[in-house]
């Protein structure tokens, strides 16, 4: 069992052996008859378990690192995005003469004058400009479109005379802002939801291991103990996704892109609602599921199912994020729900009643499964060797 010694020469572990000495040594609870000190409450002992669990955490470099890069990797997309955005924003033309007038008003082009022909001719075949614009006389718009080796089509399109055209369905949604911000939610949910959950399975197993468990136990209830681990983990998990609202919010400020601001405002506020109740029915699985094997190589046999389960959102999202039905029914199951819910309110695809009865929902389902994961987390925990089968721990056997 690793510990370390910090510069007041304290040794610290894991968070169980963190809780363990303090627990033994009565730390923060009353005396009991004889001076022996009382055991710490049900709330009491969650609490202290969360604690460690948080500062223990927070206090390492690989977390603090991790986090950095993510933050600084979610700014640098949105200023890359921008900046690539602004970049693509106008074709180059040459113009000769009165042909300037073919493109004057026209929005996404950016005129070049020429002297001539010629030089309009040279522009095109060194790349300088896309396309060039020359008087023709005999010509029906009266100018002629010269272009290097494939035909301009949004030059010769302005140039054009087009009919009107009247959509019946008005499309308020570019299919790229719909794919990256799909794909955002559930990066971020996959991401979070596994990091945390990963992180109170290894913790689970590696108490048990040890023993370390035992002597928790001793002092605490196994309820107390997998209460704590949800609370403090899911502090963790939605801090870090809160920080990750912030930063996305305060680029899109700084880039200007505010009209994208006032669409993800709204649906940012719900993921961030929706993951942490989403996170606290995952918590439990993660630590049920671990809970019945002994030794770290067992446990990718345990988690598997609910890693598939973490990750069933991210894809379902990123290959289906157009498709009304599929999200329709992934907000409201509650798995997928805290990414499917707000892909659809940020699309407009859903009532203002539909978040409200998916969370519900969600709430319902991560009280059934905490519940269920108590019991067999509670039966479980003690017993080492082989893997504990799901049947034995809701048995009891």
């Amino acid at each position: 069992m690793s510990t370390q010694v910090d510069q007041r020469g304290n040794r610290s572990g894991t968070p169980g052996e963190a809780v363990a000495a303090r627990s033994a040594t009565g730390a923060g609870t009353p005396a009991g008859h004889g001076g022996r000190p009382a055991a710490p409450g049900t709330v009491r002992a969650a609490l202290l378990v969360a604690e460690r669990e948080v500062t223990t955490v927070v206090r390492t470099k690989s977390f603090l690192v991790s986090t950095a890069i993510l933050l600084v990797g979610v700014l640098a997309s949105i200023v890359v995005g921008s900046v690539l955005a602004g970049r693509d924003s106008d074709t180059r033309v040459a113009v000769v003469g009165a042909a300037a007038e073919a493109l004057a008003g026209q929005d996404g082009f950016e005129a070049v004058d020429a002297a001539d022909e010629a030089e309009a001719r040279r522009l095109v075949e060194n790349g300088d400009v896309r396309a060039a614009v020359v008087p023709a006389e005999g010509s029906p718009v009266g100018v002629r479109v010269l272009a290097l080796d494939e035909t301009p089509l949004d030059v010769v399109g302005v140039l054009s005379v087009a009919p009107e055209v009247e959509l019946l369905e008005e499309s308020d949604m570019n299919e790229g802002v719909r794919y990256l911000v799909s794909f955002g939610f559930g990066l971020v949910f996959l991401m979070s939801a596994a990091g945390f959950g990963s992180m109170i399975a290894q913790n689970t197993v590696t108490e048990k291991q040890s023993r370390i468990v035992e002597i928790l136990l001793a002092t605490v209830s196994a309820r107390s103990l997998l209460a704590g681990k949800i609370l403090g983990n899911s502090l963790l998990a939605f801090g870090q996704t809160a920080a990750i609202a912030a930063v996305a919010v305060i680029g899109l400020v700084v880039t200007g892109q505010d009209d994208l601001l006032g669409l993800i405002g709204a649906p940012v506020v719900w993921f961030v609602l929706f993951f942490l109740v989403g996170f606290v029915l995952l918590a439990a699985m993660f630590a049920a599921a671990a809970s019945l094997v002994s030794r770290m190589e067992d446990v990718g046999s345990v988690m598997t199912p609910v890693i598939y389960l973490t990750m069933t959102p991210y894809f379902l999202v990123v290959f289906f994020n157009d498709n009304p039905t599929v999200l329709r029914v992934m907000s409201y199951v509650p798995f997928s729900a805290p990414v499917g819910m707000p892909v659809r309110l940020f699309l407009g695809e859903a009532a203002w009643w539909e978040p409200l009865v998916a969370l519900a929902l969600l709430v319902v389902a991560a009280v059934a499964v905490v519940a269920l994961g108590a019991k067999v987390y509670e039966r479980s925990l003690l017993k080492t060797g082989g893997r504990v089968t799901l049947r034995e721990a809701l048995r009891g056997s």
